[in-house]
């Protein structure tokens, strides 16, 4: 057996194994639930619910999920049932990688917050992002690009106005079992950038078997100029378990 032909299977190999090593990864979906209850001196009630998938294929990645919060309080005088917590939202990300670090996208999110008196709103965005870190177990990107705004307050006309959405984005595991995930945005508008909304969600996970896990989830809405009677700011800690497949 002579020295081109083993350069040239070894040459095979490798090929094959790096074909291998860019396989399509395929849908990788989770879906969590929260639940608190409490009963006697109070009588109260939060729930909430959340799904994610991704895939990542050559040079291609797509994320999408979907999050609902409930929460009301009985008064024990009254007896009457008081809505806490009410809302609802989505969203969907493409990234297409340009370079090993570099990327463009496209996102779109949608938000409906019936406490907030917040009926829609809508943002969609194009934009570029960069990968400060593409290590194994630790990722960070930032992003940012322009946008347009749909919304309308509970009281209030509809109106859509453009905006400038800038974000990054976090991930670490500190080992096989234990995780953590974060990401903020903030979408300010462009001709008047002291009226913005920042969103920040960090969730801690680990993994109880190979398909369920618990989390702690953190997620903080601020808006500079809210709905008239509103607070700026809402705080919601949410714990629970979630499923994957």
């Amino acid at each position: 057996m002579n020295k081109n032909f083993l350069l040239a299977a070894a040459a095979v190999a490798s090929s094959f194994t790096l074909a291998q090593a860019e396989e399509p990864t395929g849908w990788q979906s989770s879906a969590g639930v929260n639940v608190s209850v409490n009963k006697g001196n109070s009588d109260t009630l939060l729930a909430g619910l959340n799904i994610l998938t991704l895939r990542k294929w050559d040079k291609n990645e797509f994320t999408a999920g979907a999050d609902a919060v409930y929460g009301d309080n009985r008064d024990l005088l009254s007896g009457q049932r008081v809505t806490t917590a009410q809302n609802y939202g989505a969203f969907l990300q493409y990234n297409r990688l340009v370079t090993t670090r570099w990327y463009v996208l496209g996102r779109g999110d949608a938000r409906q917050d019936k406490v907030a008196d917040i009926n829609y709103r809508v943002t969609l965005s194009p934009g570029a992002g960069y990968y400060f870190i593409q290590r194994e177990k630790t990722k960070l990107s930032a992003e940012a690009g322009p946008g347009v705004v749909f919304e309308q307050f509970e009281h209030g006309p509809s109106s859509a106005y453009f905006t400038m959405r800038l974000g990054e984005k976090l991930s670490h595991s500190f080992n096989d079992k234990v995780r953590v995930i974060q990401q903020a945005d903030i979408t300010p508008k462009v001709d008047e950038w002291s009226d913005y909304v920042f969103n920040l969600q960090a969730t801690l996970e680990a993994d109880l078997t190979a398909k369920l896990s618990m989390r702690l989830t953190l997620q903080d809405t601020y808006r500079s100029r809210p709905a008239p009677g509103r607070r700026e700011n809402d705080l919601r800690i949410l714990a629970g378990i979630a499923y994957k497949f």
